[in-house]
């Protein structure tokens, strides 16, 4: 091998950022020459102001340093032709036509619904912080927020304002925040804005354009924050995601907990599966051993009592007690379960990431390949 195959090999195998993928992958490196201890090294991005250029240029350099015998790296920067841009959509798609959904039932990715009958239960915030505690066991995590008038789930991931998926003619890449890719219409609002006032048909173009023209890649797990009740969005994705896996957020007050059971009933007649109930604010433990229920108790296990049905029994997966720490967090934009701490509202959702991720995803329904003899 050649120094200039061996500055190549390294620098193929650098990351996009965005993509998630190695660059030398997605036909990003060009030529690559050494003379004496200096590499040349040209590489293409994807668009013109291409959000990641800096880092990709930066890890592009030193992936090149690092190859024993190379002093000094030159780096030539370029940018797709709209012929590389389309044969990558193509590669990126896997064969899948523009706009056709990759999250069907065949798909092996498991797709989580968080939902509640009502709002002000912090389902936003168990769903940011759920999907935080996943991918840090090391799943590919992706997540929806579907909650269009009520969106909060960039905030509660400290993705600053104003930022906006990267296009790639007719692919967006959503950003990535805790090793989370997440897609809101909060970035997509104009400066100034922050009310979004529509109704049925282009909450369903919205929710159906996330699924279809958002390129998440390859993931383990799609969670998509519901909004509060049973309305347009909630019977929109009952129809584009039938076989979806409900999670129903209550707090233990007996007035959520009422109202909850609604979401899932609703989940359940679209053909959607209820694999638990999540009681949120729960009983809290004071320093001096105090143990205060605030907001009552029980609500999650009668929501679940009353969700269950012979043969197929509804858990309550958690009860996350209430956390001074928990919601500072997602006012800073910083999950508490990505901050090392040992609340016991953090431990208790890291433990429920840990039950989800071991139970995978049931094979019913879904066609598996085969081949006879």
């Amino acid at each position: 091998m050649t120094e200039s195959d061996r500055v190549r090999a390294a620098v193929s195998a650098v990351t996009d950022p965005e993509l998630r993928r190695p660059i030398g992958d997605l036909d990003m490196v060009r030529e690559i020459s050494v003379d004496g201890d200096r590499a040349h090294v040209g590489i293409v991005l994807t668009i013109v102001g291409c959000p990641a250029a800096a880092r990709i240029e930066s890890d592009v350099r030193q992936a090149a340093a690092s190859v024993p015998g190379i002093a000094a790296v030159d780096v030539e920067v370029g940018v797709m032709t709209p012929a590389e841009r389309k044969a990558l959509t193509e590669k990126l798609r896997d064969g899948r036509p523009p706009r056709q959904m990759p999250f069907g039932p065949d798909s092996l990715t498991r797709v989580i619904l968080v939902s509640s009958g009502k709002g002000g239960v912090g389902k936003s915030t168990v769903t940011a912080n759920l999907a935080v505690a996943l991918a840090d066991q090391g799943l590919a995590v992706g997540l929806v927020d579907a909650d269009v008038h009520g969106f909060s789930i960039p905030g509660l991931l400290g993705i600053p304002a104003g930022t906006q998926p990267t296009r790639i003619d007719d692919l967006m890449l959503s950003p990535v925040a805790h090793g989370v890719k997440t897609i809101s219409i909060g970035m997509f609002l104009r400066d100034g804005e922050s009310v979004v006032a529509w109704r049925g048909p282009m909450l369903h173009r919205t929710v159906q354009q996330f699924l279809t023209d958002v390129f998440f890649g390859d993931l383990d797990v799609l969670l998509i924050d519901m909004p509060p009740g049973t309305g347009d969005i909630a019977i929109s994705i009952g129809q584009l995601l039938p076989h979806a896996e409900v999670l129903v957020v209550t707090t233990p007050q007996t007035a959520a907990a009422e109202v909850a059971i609604r979401s899932g009933l609703v989940a359940r007649q679209t053909g959607q599966r209820v694999i638990g109930v999540i009681e949120n604010m729960g009983a809290y433990t004071l320093p001096d051993g105090t143990v205060i229920d605030l907001f009552g108790s029980g609500g999650g296990a009668a929501v679940a009592d009353a969700l269950s049905e012979p043969g197929a029994p509804v858990p309550l997966l958690a009860s996350i007690p209430l956390s001074p720490a928990l919601r500072e967090g997602g006012d800073a934009g910083i999950p508490i379960v990505a901050a090392e701490t040992s609340d016991a509202a953090a431990t208790t959702i890291r433990d429920l990431a840990r039950s989800l991720a071991r139970q995978g995803r049931g094979l019913s329904g879904r066609s598996l390949p085969m081949s006879i003899g």
